[in-house]
């Protein structure tokens, strides 16, 4: 047996004929003419399919494309064909209107009817339309018409206590019902006259109006394992950030990200002091690196997440910060929040209060710090929000503090859906207290369903070796696993017993830009769970 699932052809009328009358013998056995069908190629042709089946057509798929808005939902076949002239149709309609889905009595067991859908999905995202729409006969209600509204007959189909060949085999190609409609068919006595409005929504589908510059759906992020080496000055230290930018741009790459703490070379100098000073003194260079950042961001056109440095901020704190620099010029904030044990006694430093994901040209991205990727608190926030990307510089001395961050960071980007990039320094800095060895694997990490890599590792850099690691992640692939993955981690989350939610408001973020909407309240993470 030979299957094939192809655009419908007018030569294939004599097979549609004989197919229609057969299915609908049961109503009269009406079919289609064959002008309605060459019209329905003339004006529609990547809207009409059928399935062969060892050289006969035995099932077919018809639909135009209509503005919506100009029926809303209460309508009936007839207006949404325009009485079967199909002047409804238009070009720069924004959804599909099936009008006519019907498979061979003898070839229902092969499920055709699902190969005609997908094709149908196939092309409304190719023409980035809504999605498709429906009118759907419920021919098995004049069973239960005497006990039943349609409204509660749905229910018990959508529940599986009632069977409705048609209602069920939509609900199962993921289709919803938006509407009840009276009156749709008439003459249509099994379904009452009744029909649901069934919808299938376009999870690709972009507003032209919402598109942004950098609408491609591939991101490439350049990350960065950084050597730890001794440098001259902040210059000499500078001109080797600016040859990582220059190797990631060289790649076109949207993102580059360097680990946690890669400046502390520059605390060298001042290793004869104590360690809280020490820290202190490095602080120092943080804004001229920043800047310095910024500027490199746009002259190499890539938006660097700028590892994390200390900042002591104007109430004498001591803060671990990282920086996202935007290729647009444009920068953000990130406290860590979790501080360590060990930077609480080497160096009191304290933590951030902030929680949020950033926009960029190429979708919501979020920043975590090293021992903040621990928690899993901060990645569902910043995943309620819509992070994206989520960017993890990390500074680990030993193979089993890597080891939390490694696995922490890939529990996140399982339970949040998103993509995970880890950053970390490698080799010995001797004339630095406590930053003096370090052990990394640098990574980016995915979800674990068919979409991806089947150990959830996209890319991954060799083990303590200073590198480049590129790697391209699929941003739509994010959303056809929420929409469509095997499990749906953050669908099926039981909001109705618990949630993640924020405990108390924080202070503003210091006036450090122009823009009001860079220094949001924010408020740290408590789980609330429902008594």
């Amino acid at each position: 047996m030979h299957i094939q699932t192809r655009p419908l052809q007018k030569e294939d009328y004599h097979d549609l004929k004989e197919a229609m009358i057969e299915v609908y013998s049961g109503i009269g056995g009406d079919y289609w003419q064959k002008s309605n069908i060459v019209k329905l190629l003339n004006i529609f042709p990547e809207g009409q399919f059928c399935v062969e089946v060892d050289g006969k057509v035995v099932a077919c798929a018809l639909a135009i494309r209509v503005k919506y808005s100009d029926f809303g939902d209460n309508h009936t076949y007839a207006q949404i064909t325009g009485n079967y002239t199909f002047k409804t149709h238009s070009d720069d309609g924004d959804y599909m209107y099936g009008i006519e889905v019907f498979v061979h009595p003898e070839y229902r067991d092969l499920r055709l009817g699902r190969r005609l859908y997908d094709a149908r999905k196939e092309v409304c995202e190719q023409l980035n339309l809504k999605g498709i729409l429906a009118g759907g006969r419920i021919p098995n209600y004049s069973k239960y018409a005497d006990e039943l509204t349609p409204r509660e007959y749905i229910a018990k189909v959508k529940q599986k206590e009632i069977y409705d060949p048609t209602l069920t085999f939509q609900l199962s190609n993921d289709f919803h019902v938006r509407k009840v409609l009276r009156g749709y068919l008439p003459g249509d006595t099994e379904s009452k006259e009744y029909a649901t409005l069934l919808e299938w929504i376009n999870i690709y589908y972009v507003d032209e109006k919402d598109k942004k510059p950098h609408t491609d759906s591939i991101i490439r992020i350049g990350v960065i394992q950084w050597q730890m080496r001794l440098f001259k000055n902040l210059t000499a230290f500078l001109e080797q950030v600016e040859f990582y930018v220059n190797a990631v741009s060289d790649y076109r790459a949207d993102f580059m990200v360097l680990p946690e703490f890669f400046n502390t070379p520059l605390m060298a100098d001042f290793n004869d002091l104590p360690e809280p000073v020490a820290i202190r003194k490095l602080a120092d260079y943080t804004e001229p690196v920043r800047e310095k950042l910024c500027e490199l961001a746009i002259s190499y056109n890539v938006n660097i997440v700028g590892g994390s440095m200390p900042l002591v901020d104007e109430d004498g704190k001591l803060y671990n910060v990282a920086y996202l620099c935007r290729r647009d010029g444009s920068w953000e904030e990130y406290r860590k929040i979790h501080i360590t044990p060990n930077e609480v006694k080497h160096y009191g430093m304290v933590g951030g209060n902030e929680i949020r994901a950033f926009d960029t040209d190429c979708g919501k991205v979020g920043m975590v710090i090293c021992y903040d990727v621990e928690f899993p608190e901060l990645g569902r926030i910043l995943a309620q929000q819509g992070m994206q990307i989520l960017f993890v510089p990390f500074l680990t001395d030993t193979q089993n503090g890597y080891s939390r961050v490694r696995h922490c960071a890939q529990a996140r980007a399982i339970e949040n859906e998103c993509y995970v990039a880890i950053s970390g320094c490698v080799g010995n800095l001797p004339r630095v207290q406590n930053m003096d060895i370090n052990y990394a694997q640098s990574a980016v990490f995915t979800p674990s369903d068919f979409q991806f890599p089947t150990n959830a590792v996209k890319a991954e850099a060799t083990t303590n070796t200073e590198m480049v690691l590129i790697a391209d992640v699929d941003l739509s692939l994010l959303k056809e696993l929420h929409e469509q993955g095997s499990v749906q981690v953050l669908k099926d989350r039981r909001t109705d017993l618990y949630d993640v939610k924020v405990k108390k408001m924080a202070r503003k973020a210091a006036e450090r830009k122009a823009d009001p909407e860079n220094s949001p309240e924010q408020v740290a993470p408590v789980i609330v769970v429902a008594q």
